[in-house]
C-alpha cells in the first residue's frame, strides 16, 4: 500500500490515520477528520481503502448513547505497513532536513553570518 513518491501527501495522510487509530481505536471518522485536518470524505475513503486492503479491521458496537459505532484496529499487516510508511516518511524528512541545513548555511553566508535568532530586530530585508 505504500504509495509512490508522487503520492507523498496521501501516504503521509495514511500514516496519520494509522497512528491515530493505534492511539484511539474508538475514534469516529468525524473525530479523526477533525483531529487530522483531513476532510471527512477523505477519511472515509482512506478508512475504506485500509479496510479493503486488510490493514485495518472495523467492529461495530453500541456506544453509551446506544448508537452504532465502530472500533478500528490495525491488523498485523497494518502494523507492518505502518512501520514501512514510517521508515520512508522519516527518511524523506531527514533528507529534507539536511537540504534545509545546507540552504540555511548558504543564506547565512550570503547575509554575512548574521545570527537571525538573536539579532532579528537588527536585520531588515
Amino acid at each position: 500500500m505504500l504509495l509512490s513518491n508522487k503520492h507523498n501527501l496521501e501516504s503521509e495522510e495514511v500514516l496519520k490515520v494509522l497512528r491515530e487509530i493505534t492511539k484511539n481505536p474508538e475514534m469516529t471518522q468525524r473525530e479523526l477528520s477533525s483531529r487530522l485536518g483531513i476532510s471527512l470524505g477523505k477519511v472515509n475513503f482512506l478508512m475504506n481503502a485500509l479496510i479493503q486492503k486488510g490493514l485495518v479491521k472495523a467492529h461495530n458496537f453500541k456506544n453509551s448513547n446506544n448508537k452504532k459505532a465502530y472500533i478500528y484496529y490495525l491488523t498485523p499487516s497494518g502494523f507492518e505497513e505502518k512501520l514501512k510508511i514510517t521508515y520512508h516518511f522519516l527518511k524523506r524528512k531527514l533528507e529534507e532536513y539536511k537540504q534545509l541545513e545546507q540552504e540555511i548555511k548558504q543564506l547565512k553566508k550570503e547575509a554575512g553570518d548574521v545570527d537571525l535568532l538573536h539579532d532579528h530586530d537588527k536585520v531588515s530585508f
